[in-house]
């Protein structure tokens, strides 16, 4: 199996970027459909539209609808085909991201990725993760390239809510076990080969970066204003993160998350919850170091991320409903079957409770 890492051509972060789109969407082409949600069009239309003005750059707002399903991505893909546009911009959270890339891909053209907040490791990505309507998790869909161009303004993402940057701390904290557990388990990665040297690397510092960092950026934030720290940690959430899932490989962290979106009393959770209880999950499930273990909580309970199913709304432990996650956990192609051993839904369900306890 051949080393393989992947990334977007272009990674631009820093404070008030979005002042320079249009400068960083130019080179993808003349015309450009902008999709964003109705909250994110109001925040930042003003600006993205000066800042194509000045680059002669034609930009038409759609709004997204909410949800990365596939009738969502089919209407806007028809709206894009309309506008006879030359790239696709997609400017909000994680499901806004996703469709972007996935209407991109429909028609062939460059997309650029402007997250307004750091609440998953998305935008990076070579990848869609494709929900129904009512939001349960359907499948993940892959493509031939990353983005063109991913332009984080970490003054946006510091006014953003905090917990949605700590719901990305969740995500990323997955990042390193995951790799660990494909590494020891020679599976292949969403890269399309072995992971590399550079990408476990990077898959390491995003742990190390969310210790050191993590609670200081979360006060940062909560204080509408960018710091050192949240610089950090952005870049951890979403460049280090992103990197260091996709080339490093996903396992059972992720996995439990797309369980738990059967859970009507997790609805509610932003992604990186749900899979940061994935996380201590793994660990559990590994058998990890108990040391190594209470860290993870102990940083989960210090910047706000659930470690356990009460934290999650899980108000009274249902065996049968808890089983049908850990099925749904273990069905084929899922990427528990990365870990280095054989996954059954009884040692799921086993690890599940577990962890609730000792996330307790």
């Amino acid at each position: 199996m051949d080393n393989i890492i992947i990334c977007p051509s272009k990674y631009v972060q820093g404070p008030n970027v979005m002042d320079n789109l249009g400068a960083y969407v130019k080179p993808l082409g003349k015309s450009v459909m902008v999709i964003a949600d109705e909250f994110v069009t109001h925040l930042v239309e003003q600006r993205v539209s000066k800042s194509f003005g000045q680059q002669n750059v034609e930009g038409y707002f759609s709004l997204f609808g909410g949800e990365c399903c596939q009738q969502e991505i089919e209407r806007l893909t028809e709206i894009a085909k309309q506008q006879r546009v030359d790239a696709v911009v997609g400017i909000g959270g994680g499901k806004t991201l996703d469709t972007a890339k996935a209407i991109a891909s429909e028609l062939c053209i460059p997309v650029a990725i402007v997250p307004t907040i750091a609440s998953t490791d998305a935008p990076t990505s070579a990848l869609s993760v494709i929900y129904t309507p009512e939001g349960e998790f359907s499948e993940y869909r892959f493509y031939s390239k990353n983005p063109d161009v991913v332009i984080m303004d970490t003054q946006v993402v510091a006014q953003a809510p905090t917990r949605l940057l700590v719901s990305g701390m969740g995500d990323a904290l997955s990042t390193y076990f995951e790799a660990r557990a494909n590494e020891r388990s020679g599976k292949g990665t969403m890269a399309g080969g072995a992971p590399t040297k550079a990408a476990q690397a990077l898959a390491k510092l995003c742990f190390e970066i969310l210790m050191s960092d993590g609670f200081k950026a979360k006060i940062a934030c909560e204080n509408d204003l960018s710091s050192r720290a949240l610089e950090n940690i952005v870049e951890a959430n979403t460049y280090l993160s992103g990197i260091g899932f996709e080339s490093s490989g996903l396992a059972a962290a992720h996995a439990i998350h797309n369980g738990l979106t059967l859970l009507e009393e997790c609805h509610h959770l932003y992604h990186g919850e749900k899979v940061a209880f994935g996380t201590i999950t793994q660990l559990v499930l590994e058998n990890a170091p108990i040391d190594e273990i209470n860290q993870v909580i102990e940083f989960c309970c210090s910047v706000g991320l659930p470690t356990n199913l009460t934290d999650m709304g899980v108000t009274s432990i249902d065996r049968n409903k808890l089983f049908n996650v850990a099925k749904a956990a273990c069905a084929e192609g899922e990427t528990i079957h990365n870990m280095p051993f054989k996954i059954t839904p009884e040692l799921v369900l086993s690890a599940m409770l577990t962890a609730h306890e000792l996330g307790s």
